[in-house]
């Protein structure tokens, strides 16, 4: 519950299109570890990866190169070598004091995506950056608010130490002040109910529901054998998994040894994103109402390479690896425990703006089928939970109009179980401006499993003025004239089941 409240609290002072409307925030709780203990139902993408910035933090206030935390403290990071995800995701971080106490027994915090962080392309979601500097502006534990007092100079003084810094200083700046207003709103909250519960009781507490995560998880292992599965990119990279059981110890391991290297592209995901596609897809397979937390990793050894696709090293770009890898990396561990065909397997990440206004939207599509069940159909699939903003927000804050927006029947996988079916949504521009798209699923089709057929890729195609249609790539810049429209088809998921078997079944 007040995870949620502060996520209300973030939604109603936020002044962005991205965190307003979209929703594209994320509100937890943490131990004094850093741990995560409780979360609200936001990005699963945020919720799995921000315990390793909160213990990040941690870890440079023990070896002295930050100073201790006070109360009406927020430090601000998103630094994705050390717990963020990319760029444009901001963490802001507040400990949580009992009183008298000199070190926190808890802390909130909340990840909000900013429309815009600087970097190549107006959203900061560049196509074709290569390396993280060219993404925007980075930022590892700095002070936003010391003692209580917001450090506006400071900010402003390593806003200047970016490549490219942000286009609209003042709503990063407003966005910001909602993210510290939610964790003031969590602080408030969680030391009442310290004066409520009693210090001895809640520490039990913050402990005890990660110890139950982790038998949880133990209980869903002891179901499942050794497998492996291997996952292709549209760039030719592969994402490769081996899951190993261990019956006495009732753990298991997770061993990604044999995915592809880092390159000089931008789909590479940071350890934290992988730690929180594993954490998303275990809460999914765990049949008990048990809050999101680190407990679920307890039973866990992860092997995830240095300097690979999932595990990369500085100056690594990383925008595409948060949103399109991380839908990847979720496909294979469904995959891999024999639970689900590929989801979408994209984000379809559409950003487009000026030096004044930038936007930025994920688009839905087909959802993957399983033994049992079909796959849903234009819903935001795993890693993504945001929303679309409404067609009159959208228009009334910026020169586009909305031309169609429905469903792309026919596009899921066939199967005896069917494959859910992607979108189609089009946008008339009208004004010039830099549009960008980051896709993927455009030449590797989402996989079907047990026989059933793989959905149909996605697709964009950019109509100009004058009636010219361009096929589009799935990761693209354009300079976008008034009257241009861009049509987007979004992938299908795959099926499950031989086709055939539906047959069989009807003529029985």
């Amino acid at each position: 519950q007040i995870a949620e409240r502060m996520g209300e609290r973030l939604r109603q002072t936020s002044r962005s299109v991205n965190i307003r409307e979209r929703l594209d925030f994320s509100c937890a709780l943490f131990d004094a570890r850093g741990a995560l203990v409780a979360n609200a139902p936001h990005i699963p993408v945020h919720l799995g990866s921000m315990g390793d910035a909160v213990a990040d933090l941690l870890a440079q206030i023990q070896r002295g190169e930050r100073p201790a935390l006070v109360a009406g403290d927020t430090v601000i990071s998103n630094d994705p070598f050390h717990g963020g995800t990319h760029l444009p995701d901001i963490t802001a971080i507040t400990p949580v004091f009992a009183p008298g106490a000199p070190h926190p027994f808890a802390f909130v915090a909340c990840r909000g995506h900013h429309a815009d962080v600087g970097g190549l392309t107006p959203g900061s979601m560049p196509p074709f950056s290569q390396t993280i500097d060219q993404e925007g502006w980075l930022v590892r534990n700095h002070w936003l608010i010391r003692a209580g007092e917001l450090c506006h100079a400071s900010w402003v003084a390593c806003l200047q130490e970016a490549a490219i810094p942000p286009r609209d200083l003042a709503l990063l700046w407003a966005d910001l002040q909602a993210q510290s207003a939610a964790n003031h709103l969590g602080v408030d909250l969680l030391q009442e109910l310290l004066q409520i519960e009693g210090e001895a009781r809640l520490l039990c507490y913050l402990q005890h529901v990660q110890d139950h995560a982790a038998a949880t998880v133990r209980r869903l292992l002891d179901g499942f054998q050794d497998r492996a599965f291997q996952v292709e990119l549209d760039n030719g990279a592969c994402l490769t998994l081996a899951v190993r059981m261990d019956r006495e110890q009732r753990s298991a391991t997770l061993d990604f040894s044999g995915t592809s290297a880092q390159g000089y592209h931008n789909f590479h995901a940071p350890l934290a994103v992988t730690k929180a596609a594993v954490l998303y897809v275990l809460r999914c397979l765990v049949d008990e109402p048990i809050p999101l937390n680190a407990g679920c990793f307890l039973p866990l050894t992860l092997l995830v390479p240095e300097g690979s696709l999932l595990n990369p090293r500085p100056p690594a770009a990383v925008v595409a690896g948060n949103v399109e890898t991380s839908q990847a990396v979720c496909n294979l561990l469904f995959a891999c425990f024999g639970v689900m065909a590929a989801a979408q397997g994209t984000m379809n990440n559409l950003t487009f703006g000026d030096g004044r206004r930038q936007y930025y939207e994920t688009i839905a599509g087909g959802g993957g089928a399983g033994e049992g069940f079909s796959g849903s159909s234009g819903v935001q699939t795993h890693m993504t939970n945001s929303r679309l903003t409404d067609p009159e927000i959208l228009e009334q804050r910026f020169p586009v109009q909305l031309e169609q927006f429905g469903f792309r029947r026919g596009s899921g996988g066939a199967g005896r179980w069917r494959g859910g079916d992607g979108l189609l949504r089009e946008i008339r521009f009208l004004q010039p401006m830099t549009a960008a798209l980051l896709s993927g699923s455009r030449t590797v089709a989402p996989f079907g499993l047990a026989g059933g057929d793989p959905g149909a890729p996605g697709s964009a195609q950019l109509t100009r003025a004058d009636g010219t249609v361009e096929s589009l790539a799935g990761c693209v810049q354009l300079a976008v004239s008034p009257g241009d429209r861009l049509l987007i088809a979004t992938p299908g998921g795959g099926g499950w089941g031989s086709p055939s078997s539906v047959v069989e079944r009807r003529d029985a």
